[in-house]
């Protein structure tokens, strides 16, 4: 079976970016840093924009917008998971090595990502909204303002959500909206 992935030039998505076997080390400080430096190399050589972005601890959660005329994200990616991976901190290599002897893949990430092509502004709202819900979600704080590796904080400042937005009950989601 081939896998088929939507391109449409200039366009926006959403993704889910997962750890190998669901590894949470993402949000350890030195990874953070490493992660900024990765996605900050890759946009000088394949400019992106980054409208929304969560970094849990075993997975990332991005919706990217992408240039005109253009509409390779999966370069992206494959150039941020690699980046990421040769700079990894010195306590994967062993299993990395191990992985790659093994089933010839890295043992930082699960070797694909999943993607949703935005449809609409509609559907933008939502997949944000998901993004910035995620960590409330799985149960790591109480509101989103409480995560500090997410982009909601540059939404409050730029006045599109109040400080407490997601602070006052569960919200839903449809299932058509993220992939965990």
């Amino acid at each position: 079976m081939q896998y088929r992935r939507a391109k449409v030039n200039g366009g926006s998505y959403f993704f889910t970016v997962v750890t190998h076997n669901r590894r949470k080390f993402l949000c350890e400080p030195d990874n953070i840093s490493l992660l900024r430096n990765a996605f900050r190399y890759v946009m000088q050589q394949h400019p992106f924009e980054i409208d929304a972005i969560i970094v849990l601890p075993d997975h990332i959660h991005s919706i990217w917008t992408l240039p005109d005329g253009e509409h390779d994200f999966s370069t992206r990616w494959r150039l941020i998971k690699s980046y990421f991976s040769r700079q990894c901190a010195t306590e994967y290599q062993g299993e990395i090595s191990k992985a790659r002897e093994k089933k010839k893949e890295q043992a930082i990430w699960q070797p694909r990502f999943w993607e949703h092509q935005i449809r609409d502004d509609k559907d933008f709202a939502h997949h944000v909204e998901y993004i910035h819900y995620n960590p409330v979600k799985h149960g790591l704080v109480a509101a989103p303002k409480d995560w500090q590796y997410s982009s909601f904080h540059r939404y409050v400042r730029d006045g599109i959500y109040d400080m407490d937005w997601g602070a006052d009950g569960e919200i839903l989601f449809d299932a058509s909206i993220g992939n965990e």
